[in-house]
Order: C-alpha cells, then structure tokens, then sequence
C-alpha cells in the first residue's frame, strides 16, 4: 500500500508548478525500489526482467544516448525525460510484487473520491484556482488536482473498468459498482473531453461484452449490466451536467489544430528519422516546423504517438508500438486492463502521457499490475481482478 500511496500523492500534486512535489515523488519512487532491490538480494531471490520492464527502460537508455551523443536540441529536458521515464519502469517493476486486489481495489476507491472532489471543484471553484484555493494562472476550470480535462479523463479511462469489472464478478454489490462507473463516465462527461467520454463509453459496454465472449457473462446478465449501466450514465450525466460536453461536440474546425500539429510532427519525423529531436524537446523543436504564428506557446504536439516519434525517432515510436501490442492480451483477458488499451488510444488524439510524469507513472503502475495479473492467469491462479 505504501506504492499505492506514494502514487495518490503524486496525482494529487499534479498542479504544482513547483519542482519540489515532483522530486519528491521521483525520490520516494526510486527508494522504495532500491530498497526492493536490496531485499531482494538479500533474501537470495533472483531480479528477473520482463520483456515490459526492458521496453519501459530502454526508453530511458534512448534518451541517454540521445543526451550523450548530442542529438538532442535540448539536453537537460532530455535527461530529465530519461528521469521521468525511469522512475515509470520503477513504478512497474514495483506494482509486479503488490498484493493486486488490494492495490487495484484502493485505486477504485482513489478515483472515486477524486471524481466527487473534481466535479464538485469544477462546479464551484473559481476557474484557475485548484481545490478552491490554489492560483494556477491558467484562467480554465479545474478538476481537483488535474488543470487539464484529457488528462482527468485519461486518468478516469484507466480506473473506470475496474468498477465494470466489478459488477460483473460481484453479484453481491453489482448495483454499487455500475453506480461507481457511471458517476466517473459521468465526471469525463460533465469536464467537456470528448475523446475521454466516447473512450468511457465504450469501456462500459465493451468490457461485458468481452465477458460474455469469454464465458464469464450469461446471456441475461449481459442484458441487466448493459441496461442498467445505461440508465445509471444518463442519470447521473444529467445531474451532473452535459452542456459543456455537446457544445464541444458542436465546434466546427475543432481538430484543426491538431491536424496542422500533426503536419509538423510528421515534417519532425522526416528530418530526423533514427534519432529524433531528444526526449521532453518537441515545444522546443516545434517552432521550426509550425505551420502558422498567432503568438502562441504551443507545449504539446496533442499526439503522444506523433510526439515520441519526432522526439525519439523510428526507434522510440518502434519500442512504444512493441510495448502497446504487448498489453492487448493480458489488458482482454483481465477485462480490467482494457482501461490502459483506451489511455494509449486517447494518446493518438491528446497527450495523456505527456506533461504529467506522475500520471504516467500511475498508468506504468497499473500496467505492472497487469503484468503480474496475467502471470497470475497463466499460472492457473486468478485474482477477482
């Protein structure tokens, strides 16, 4: 639980500008890994990689060597991106050892205290102000610790099909979980992310879906789930609120930016194909390749995959590629694992895995989980999760 912990805090110190929360985030995660490491060696047990783990890190390594040879336009951001992504493989190789019902059912619980304090901070707060109190200067409406809405909305992809899951195995307390999914699908809803909201959408009608194909759903159960996870999302939608959501929706031109960021991340990727601009430097590379000027800073190429490409190359975006296809059948076959598919695909419109590296750690966290979950599978032992 103290891994568990240690990630919370992070989340919920997203919105500090201050470096001092991530530092002590990034402290606290490669401590309590080294002193894993140290009981391992210890105890006599073997450090064994897993193909996930080598992946995770040698994008690390890549962006050491991009640091070291000098391909990088900006090399402090690269090594503090070669940080980032090492506390990230920390923070997977930490959640293998976890005990995952605990972990994951805490983690459920997290996001659903989060999203109550979200949606009431976005309804009441002032906007740029976090937890009704805190100055952020960006003049936008807040979602408890999170400034950005895709990225709350990334956050609540990869928590919400633990609630589904949830109703699925637990006849018991089936209500109260669809009850939980729709209040989070209906958080994503109520903060405007369009791509979070059909990405939720389709997690709760997927995942019993691929229940029912896998045996573990009976036909009319498959009914009573879908019917009422329906009912409860348009309930608790319509108290929560929609209007922001369906005047997005209404926006004309409104990938526009996007697509011309996408031109310039290609164009990025044409000029330095193997080696890339360096990790953590896409904004600094950008505006070499923007399109237009209106005075703006633009901070992200909106694409996690069109921004590791032009960062780190055909080799990065390969290893990225290679991790993503790694997951799809542990993610199908824990049901839950579903919600780390949906973050990567939101990845292909925003950038949930940029910006925050305490977020990206919490989603390396959970894929360890996953990892561990399917060795757990295989080995003829399952978990509830």
């Amino acid at each position: 639980m103290l891994l568990a912990a240690i990630l919370f805090a992070g989340i919920l110190t997203l919105w500090v500008p201050q470096r001092w929360a991530l530092s002590a985030f990034q402290i606290s995660i490669l401590a309590l890994a080294a002193v894993r490491v140290v009981r391992r060696l210890r105890d006599g047990i073997a450090v064994t990689p897993v193909l996930p783990a080598v992946l995770i890190g040698s994008v690390a390594g890549w962006a050491m060597l991009q640091a070291w040879m000098g391909w990088s336009v900006d090399r402090q951001r690269t090594l503090e991106a070669a940080l980032d992504w090492t506390v990230c493989v920390a923070a997977f190789a930490l959640a293998l050892d976890v005990a995952r019902e605990r972990f994951l059912r805490a983690s459920l619980l997290f996001a659903v205290a989060l999203s109550m304090v979200s949606i009431f901070t976005m309804l009441t707060s002032q906007e740029g102000r976090v937890f009704w109190w805190f100055q952020t200067g960006s003049g936008a409406a807040t979602l408890g610790p999170f400034v950005y809405k895709n990225q709350y909305a990334a956050f609540v992809e990869a928590v919400l099909p633990l609630a589904v899951v949830g109703a699925i195995r637990d006849r018991r307390w089936w209500a109260l979980y669809t009850l939980i999914a729709a209040l989070l699908f209906g958080s994503v809803v109520a903060a405007g992310s369009r791509a979070g909201a059909i990405l939720c959408f389709a997690e709760i009608l997927l995942i019993p879906a691929v229940a029912l194909w896998q045996g573990r759903l009976k036909g009319r159960l498959f009914v009573r789930a879908i019917a009422t996870s329906v009912a409860a999302m348009a309930l608790l939608t319509a108290i929560i609120g929609w209007e922001v959501l369906w005047n997005r929706l209404q926006e004309r031109n409104s990938f526009a930016l996007r697509r011309d960021l996408a031109i310039s991340s290609l164009e990025m990727m044409r000029d330095r194909p193997w080696t890339g601009f360096g990790l953590g430097t896409w904004s600094t590379a950008y505006p070499g390749y923007a399109r237009y000027d209106d005075g703006s800073f633009v901070n992200q190429a909106h694409n996690d995959w069109l921004q590791w490409g032009s960062e780190g190359g055909i080799p990065l975006l390969l290893i990225m590629l290679a991790l993503a296809a790694w997951a799809i059948r542990p993610a199908i076959r824990s049901l839950w694992g579903v919600g780390l598919l949906a973050v990567l695909l939101h990845g292909l419109v925003d950038y949930p895995m940029q910006q925050r590296p305490a977020l990206a750690a919490f989603f390396f966290g959970l894929l360890g989980v996953l990892a561990a979950s399917g060795e757990s599978i295989r080995a003829g032992n399952p978990r509830s999760y």
